[in-house]
């Protein structure tokens, strides 16, 4: 049988089934093979926030969703064109977001009776005409699986469990995936069992060999690498890149690190890579709690560390008196929180990003931070490395807020160069600062904790015994310079605006913001921060084919703005802020630069979706702009929310 082949551009895949069928090894593993090949790519994990949710239920549905294109991409998709469900759960739980006409492929196996009944199907939906607008493709999975690797004597449950790397060879085959990356894998990953890896294996060749082979798949696809500047890539996640861009913050300013944390989701990948990286001088403690842990980070920075911590929104309310401790002693100490879905435990395998505030005001008293915060998975290194500068020039805590999509999530990234990495200076004092004159005219050099540098602001870092400099630093006020304690109004006054001013001035050190507006006619700006960047950009990219202009800027700096923000955003008659919160940049920006900036907002747990969001856009556009309507067909917009 001759198969045909047909070019695409970009594809985008999701595997779904309960949480033991192995589908976010399956779609890694798929991830890692189109990285090979040279796609652009971007995936989005989803799985339940219970650890053993109800087999074969919704709640327990969980997925994997990758994005691989020939060109540069910026989300992992909004809809799927091809959902692989392994059992009615994984349908049911998809389906909504399936186009018509786009492939499903069905593991009937598992289309039982009492399975229908937990997914909530009254009928079978492989057997009445509910998916007839639908590519649909049943094949079963699970026997074709234990058919195949049946001579290697596994028990019928341990060679069903290799139904995920059949479905992985029909995909490899459909998409021309390269295989050894994924061989080589099994081979190293079940070494030790030798009867499970040659399953695995022969259950991946099988599944390609079937899509080979039957005529049920007579189409392939081919998706041609995409086009990206020299150098060494890798696929990466955005812990994997924080947890490296510590390191890398470390190694620049010449400081050993540590990380004071305690294991919370989404954010625990971080301390389990920073902890195999002790030959950088890395140090890593997993502590009782959230306060003990950022108590120990805190004092290492006391001793002349780079004091770390992570974790997520409800771990940052916990240490939020120890920041308050760091701000008033003026120490460096850097706050990863992941953020998830809130209130109080809330959604914690979920995005979110609604930590913002948290971030900015979330102590008591005036005890301002800088906040920096990633853009996409890969940046999440860089950000990590401008937060260390920041808190180590700076003499101050960092929050740096990431999130679950940006965490679990990954895309190619350009391996930098460790020559590119910026000097960070971490400026040791070693001797004292200051001359006291006694009452009988004698000079006695010591040193003043709290005597700043006229540039940053910042105080001198004195390590606990160096000769000479015994200080005293702590969460009570101190004097402006001698640093002891202080009670008086008019010097907290005082600390309290210096403490601020300090913060303020890290915005002289911050490039001017990019903006992209193309024409340079744009009336509307879209502003954005995190991870918001992607789906940011997708739309606009659509408003923009559909002939519309639109500016966009993204910010990295939370706290300071860049002084040029307030410039931009009174340039436009129309600001759009995209968050996935109920609008806490907006009534930053608002309240700051007096401008009436229009909010998106969802907190549904998963990233904006780019063809929604364009819609939205380009209705506030055609608001905007009377001219701007004349030039949007009908066709156009429903190009845009395709």
């Amino acid at each position: 049988m001759t198969t045909e082949v047909k070019q695409l551009d970009r594809v985008i895949i999701r595997f779904a089934g309960d949480s033991g069928d192995g589908m976010q090894l399956t779609g890694d593993r798929f991830t890692q093979e189109s990285a090979a090949f040279g796609n652009d790519l971007s995936t989005l994990p989803n799985f339940p926030a219970e650890i053993r949710a109800p087999q074969g239920t919704l709640p327990g549905v969980s997925s994997f969703q990758v994005h691989f294109a020939d060109h540069d991409i910026l989300t992992p998709g909004d809809r799927p064109d091809v959902l692989v469900a392994m059992n009615p759960a994984a349908l049911k739980a998809n389906l909504p977001d399936m186009k018509p006409g786009t492939t499903i492929i069905v593991d009937s196996h598992d289309f039982t009776g009492r399975n229908l009944t937990k997914a909530g199907y009254a009928e079978n939906p492989l057997e009445d005409d509910s998916l007839a607008d639908y590519s649909l493709n049943v094949v079963d999975l699970t026997g074709v699986t234990i058919e195949a690797v049946k001579e290697f004597g596994l028990s019928r449950k341990d060679a069903s469990r290799a139904k995920n790397m059949f479905a992985l060879g029909l995909l490899s085959w459909m998409y021309g995936r390269p295989t050894e990356t994924t061989v080589g894998f099994l081979e190293k990953r079940f070494a030790k069992v030798p009867a499970i890896r040659d399953a695995n294996i022969t259950a991946f060749r099988a599944g390609w060999n079937y899509g080979e082979t039957t005529e049920a798949f007579a189409v392939r696809y081919e998706i041609k690498p995409a086009a990206m500047a020299p150098g060494t890539y890798r696929n990466i996640t955005g812990n994997l890149a924080l947890a490296y861009g510590v390191v890398a913050g470390g190694v620049a300013s010449g400081l050993p690190v540590f990380l004071g944390t305690y294991p919370i989701t989404p954010a625990s990948d971080i301390l389990h890579e920073l902890s195999k990286h002790k030959r950088f001088g890395v140090t890593t403690f997993q502590a009782e709690d959230e306060i003990a842990g950022i108590g120990a980070a805190l004092g290492a920075s006391f001793a002349g560390s780079l004091g770390v911590t992570s974790t997520s929104g409800p771990g940052v309310a916990l240490k939020s008196e120890t920041i308050g401790l760091g701000v008033m002693t003026e120490l460096p100490l850097l706050v990863i929180d992941v953020q998830r879905g809130g209130p109080s435990t809330g959604l914690p395998t979920k995005t979110e990003q609604a930590d913002l505030l948290q971030a900015m005001f979330g102590r008591n008293g005036e005890a301002p931070v800088p906040i920096v915060a990633p853009q996409s998975p890969g940046d999440c290194f860089d950000a990590a490395v401008e937060a260390v500068r920041i808190a180590v020039t700076y003499r101050t805590p960092v929050m740096l807020l990431s999130d679950g999509y940006l965490a679990n999530g990954s895309e190619p990234w350009h391996v930098p160069d460790v020559a590119s990495l910026p000097e960070i200076e971490p400026g040791f004092a070693t001797e004292t600062n200051h001359v006291t004159v006694g009452k009988d005219g004698q000079e006695t050099a010591d040193f003043w904790p709290y005597l700043r540098d006229e540039e940053t602001l910042a105080r001198p870092w004195a390590v606990p015994g160096t000769p000479g400099l015994e200080h005293r630093i702590g969460g009570l006020e101190k004097g402006d310079g001698h640093g002891n304690i202080a009670y008086d109004p008019g010097n907290h006054d005082y600390m309290v605006r210096i403490r601020q001013a300090k913060i303020d001035r890290i915005a002289d050190s911050l490039p001017p913001l990019e903006v992209d507006d193309p024409s340079g006619r744009a009336k509307v700006l879209v502003l954005g921060w995190g991870s918001t960047y992607g789906p940011i950009g997708a739309a606009c990219r659509r408003v923009r084919r559909a002939g519309l202009d639109v500016a966009q800027v993204h910010l990295r700096h939370l706290n300071p703005f860049p002084h040029d923000l307030g410039e931009i955003v009174q340039r436009y008659d129309k600001v759009l802020i995209p968050e996935m919160n109920l609008g806490q940049l907006s009534l930053l920006v608002r309240a700051r630069y007096l401008v009436d900036a229009v909010g998106y907002n969802q907190v549904r747990g998963l990233p904006l979706k780019a063809a929604e969001l364009a819609g939205a856009l380009a209705d506030l556009v055609t608001q905007t702009d009377p001219e701007a309507a004349d030039v949007l067909t009908e066709t156009d917009l429903e190009d845009i929310v395709r």
